[in-house]
């Protein structure tokens, strides 16, 4: 049986390469469950509790797939008007109460650190599917594996990362991830309000990992392996007007692809808006649907190996 040393997913922080390691094997024997070859009746009957405090397609519905596909159960609460949040009970009582009606709880809020607050005080196993503009660890364990996928190796790559660097807490953690690795280097392409935040930087510089600013878009990917698209996230912005003002700053075409660096790995956490245009797709490098399909068995494999204890 596997190791894995950790209660909760809250933080990219907390795990080492070999913790990844673990959960990309776990998650390769759970690709053999989807495709059929491997039968599954593990820790029958184990709930996952659901708790979506902020609007959430892919995390949300992959992580209900992952349980049904171990044949566990799931209850959710999927707006926080519609629970006691409402009523102002907080963030810690609430966890308490869901706490006792389930074995593992998957969280995500609008507060920074809000999920961290609920696992202080419970015992059942939380999982962060994004708290704020902090973190979504999950999502790092998906990237991660899918850019192993789909170029073989982590170390030694060029990763660009575009678009809001600041609010984007799948780029915060996609870093962190990936600074675990050997002579990785980074390339942060932003406007000037958009900047990666202090603590990526700081990061960065204590564990020596070379990175540059740009806020030109080709001079930031035609050198790179991998581009990690963003959404300006219209939510996270403290006024329309300062949205409207870089909304369509950084737009990426197949055109520009194509005279720039054509082989570069395309991903994106999704959803997008105008980010990528539609011709994209047709790329046989753009992988951010296979990376959005990724999350399943990543997800299966965390459950997993949170649960077996």
């Amino acid at each position: 049986m596997v190791y894995f040393p950790h209660k909760n997913v809250l933080a990219t922080k907390q795990f080492s390469r070999e913790d990844l390691e673990t959960v990309f094997a776990t998650a390769k024997e759970m690709e053999t469950i989807l495709s059929g070859e491997k039968p599954w009746d593990l820790l029958r009957g184990k709930i996952m509790a659901a708790m979506f405090y902020e609007p959430s397609t892919r995390t949300r519905l992959s992580f209900e797939s992952a349980m049904r596909r171990l044949w566990w159960k799931v209850i959710t609460v999927s707006d926080a008007s519609t629970c006691s949040l409402a009523k102002w009970e907080t963030i810690e009582d609430n966890a308490k109460m869901v706490s006792i009606y389930c074995d593992i709880i998957v969280m995500r809020h609008p507060e920074n650190n809000s999920v961290e607050k609920s696992a202080a005080v419970i015992d059942t196993p939380v999982i962060n599917a994004g708290d704020g503009s902090n973190e979504h660890p999950t999502q790092a364990f998906l990237d991660i594996y899918t850019i192993l996928k789909e170029r073989g190796t982590i170390d030694n790559l060029k990763i660009a990362l575009v678009g809001d660097l600041r609010y984007g807490r799948t780029a915060h953690s996609l870093v962190f991830f990936a600074g675990l690795f050997k002579n990785v280097e980074f390339t942060f392409i932003s406007c000037d309000s958009l900047k990666m935040p202090e603590k990526v930087i700081s990061f960065l510089k204590e564990k020596n990992i070379k990175y540059k600013e740009t806020s030109s878009y080709k001079e930031g990917i035609v050198w790179a392996d991998v581009l990690y698209v963003t959404r300006i996230q219209k939510e996270r912005f403290p006024s329309e007007t300062e949205y409207e003002r870089v909304k369509n700053d950084f737009i990426l075409t197949k055109e520009m692809l194509l005279a720039t660096n054509p082989n570069i790995t395309i991903l994106h956490p999704l959803p997008r808006v105008n980010e990528i245009s539609n011709d994209v797709d047709e790329l046989p490098n753009a992988a951010f649907f296979r990376q959005a399909q990724n999350g399943v068995p990543i997800r299966m494999a965390l459950l997993y190996l949170l649960l077996k204890k």
